[in-house]
């Protein structure tokens, strides 16, 4: 294995899938995905992580011929980032205790600003 075929770990791949829905602005097929990435990806490599996105509800996809297209769910990465923070707050059996370990690990400033958001006083 060459240094441009190494195994790249599966979350670089799909934010390098998801930038490429990001900036289409319109459905891609997996062909078009490929084409669409700066990486030297098999189309097969290219429709696994779409099916991955689409298991986690990250993309949607519609009938496009014989293949599928895909659209992002989320508008960008700050929102793929909300919705994994939602997936693991869901994970947990106790949302009370998930939410308390969360909010203890904030910096003073991440706390003030949660608090901001949810319309309290710092």
């Amino acid at each position: 294995m060459t240094d441009s075929t190494a195994r790249r770990p599966a979350g670089e791949l799909e934010a390098q899938v998801l930038a490429a829905l990001w900036a289409a602005g319109a459905p891609l097929t997996p062909q078009q995905v490929q084409d669409a990435v700066d990486a030297d990806l098999a189309r097969t490599t290219v429709a696994t992580i779409l099916a991955r996105l689409h298991e986690k509800g990250t993309v949607a996809r519609t009938k496009a011929g014989r293949a599928f297209a895909y659209t992002p769910t989320v508008q960008d990465a700050d929102g793929l980032a909300a919705r994994r923070m939602r997936t693991e707050l869901d994970r947990g059996r106790d949302r009370s205790t998930v939410l308390a370990r969360f909010v203890s690990d904030l910096s003073d400033e991440d706390e003030r600003l949660l608090r901001g958001l949810l319309g309290e006083q710092a």
